[in-house]
């Protein structure tokens, strides 16, 4: 079920589908929450309740104008939305620069997280952000003009037109911008010892084509961090578009193995 979910200063745009224990899936940059699109199904039938949220500041989620949208803020909004949702704990999935998101849930408010799992996520202070300093230095007059070179960039048979496709045009555009520009890798650089002491079980999930993260570099120091099982899978960095089938998979094996 689509929602909308009106935080003190933010709106969320939410859906909520399923019974059974939450996992709360989180997307990165500059995607949106339809990037779970042939994953979340997957978990439903498999008998879990599956919240996907675009975070704030993309897809259909909104902030107002001056309100930051970077990652530290989306983590406290997310601990937000579960307190509405009326949910004392969930399992958090999360994808890309989403993950620094998740990871300061963890480390700001473990006892609300009963597992971790990231695809393709960040580490300490490496969030590629090499990839989006041109998006970052777009100039807002042509901010109608984004969509289209990113779609191109990030084409996978299409799929990609999907979940970008609330950027088109000159809003749209100027929301990227935006996004991009309130990225701070330094929120996640010293997290990592309240990590390692949370001792919550977690997965590393990595596409074995991911060309903007590497695994040697980002995935396998993570799950080192982590204590966490390192998976490649047959992907590159968008592995919930690139294979679903098997990001599915691992994850109903990691989620059912989770203490209540």
């Amino acid at each position: 079920m689509a929602t909308e979910v009106r935080l003190a200063d933010v709106t969320i745009a939410l859906d909520d589908e399923g019974e059974g224990a939450p996992v709360l899936l989180l997307h990165g940059f500059p995607a949106t929450r339809q990037l779970w699109a042939r994953v979340a199904p997957l978990l439903i039938e498999a008998g879990f309740r599956v919240l996907v949220p675009d975070l704030v500041g993309y897809g259909a989620s909104e902030a107002p104008p001056g309100v930051r949208v970077d990652m530290a803020s989306q983590s406290r909004w997310m601990l937000e939305l579960l307190d509405k949702l009326g949910l004392t704990r969930t399992a958090v999935v999360a994808h890309d620069v989403g993950s620094a998101a998740a990871q300061l849930m963890v480390a700001g408010a473990s006892r609300r997280v009963r597992g971790l799992a990231v695809l393709d996520g960040v580490y300490a202070d490496e969030w590629a952000m090499e990839a989006i300093v041109s998006i970052q230095a777009w100039n807002p007059l042509d901010a109608h003009r984004l969509f289209p070179v990113l779609a191109r960039r990030l084409d996978r048979g299409g799929a990609m037109r999907d979940i970008l496709a609330t950027y088109q045009g000159e809003r749209g555009g100027l929301r990227l911008i935006r996004a991009a520009r309130d990225l701070d890798p330094q929120q996640t650089a010293h997290i990592g010892e309240s990590l390692r002491a949370s001792g919550i079980p977690a997965l590393v999930l990595w596409g074995e084509r991911d060309s903007f993260l590497s695994i040697d570099a980002v995935g396998r120091p993570l799950a080192n961090l982590l204590g966490a099982a390192l998976i490649q899978l047959p992907g590159g960095h968008f592995t919930p578009v690139d294979c679903p089938g098997e990001v599915a998979a691992a994850l109903r094996d990691f989620l059912a193995r989770l203490p209540p």
